[in-house]
């Protein structure tokens, strides 16, 4: 649940549209070509119920200091440095309507197929100790058994390269309800080894504009789950 993820997230050190749109109101240059220049440490807490069947997924996002003092420069229109709710309303929405478009950067696979994820009802944004937090839930559109006998992965990615979101240790990546006989492994790619390995299927167009392709997925931790098979 987000209760859990959130007393246990990390205290350490988005989504393209709503980055350039807080850069651009004040005045931060982003270089155009990609790589990082928001940083987020995440925790997912996974929840399976007794059939194997995916509940949802819970998500919690904790952004760095220099991010999380811009957003609330931007978003703090009375001045008091402090995000009323009113504030926090209109954060969320904006965060919301900007990840729409990128599956609010989840990477969800069954047997390296996509899996369409429903939209999160309860997308907030919220600040802690001075870092804001975005919380939220999601679920598989279509029903997910992680005991049909494929591999289904479960990650974090951001396709545009703009924001580097990432779980700091493997425990951030839980697991409510594993089925007996179930296995439950990080995976953390090295890019070097991702390119090579899916060199048969990376096009032109990815190497020329990744951030125009999905195939920046390939470098997203994960979690991998299997069932009957051996570790």
């Amino acid at each position: 649940m987000l209760s859990f993820l959130l007393r246990n997230t990390s205290s350490t050190p988005l989504f393209a549209g709503f980055i350039t749109m807080v850069a651009a109101s004040t005045m931060v240059w982003l270089p155009a070509h990609a790589h990082p220049h928001v940083f987020a440490d995440a925790r997912l807490e996974l929840s399976i119920d007794k059939d194997g069947m995916v509940e949802h997924l819970a998500h919690v996002w904790r952004f760095d200091d220099v991010f999380s003092s811009t957003v609330l420069m931007e978003f703090d229109k009375n001045g008091d440095l402090i995000l009323d709710q009113g504030e926090l309303d209109t954060l969320s929405k904006t965060i919301g309507d900007s990840l729409q478009e990128f599956n609010y950067f989840q990477t969800i696979m069954d047997n390296s197929h996509d899996v369409k994820m429903h939209e999160p009802t309860n997308l907030r944004a919220d600040f802690i100790d001075n870092q804001l937090l975005i919380l939220f839930e999601t679920k598989p559109a279509q029903p997910l058994n992680v005991k049909s006998g494929h591999v289904v992965s479960f990650g974090i990615y951001d396709p545009t390269f703009y924001t580097a979101i990432d779980f700091l240790t493997d425990e951030d990546l839980h697991v409510d309800g594993l089925p007996e006989g179930c296995h439950a492994v990080v995976v953390r790619p090295d890019p070097d080894e991702a390119l090579a390995q899916n060199q048969g299927t990376l096009t032109d167009a990815f190497f020329n504009d990744p951030m125009g392709t999905n195939m920046s997925k390939i470098f997203a931790t994960r979690l991998e789950l299997s069932c009957g098979a051996k570790k």
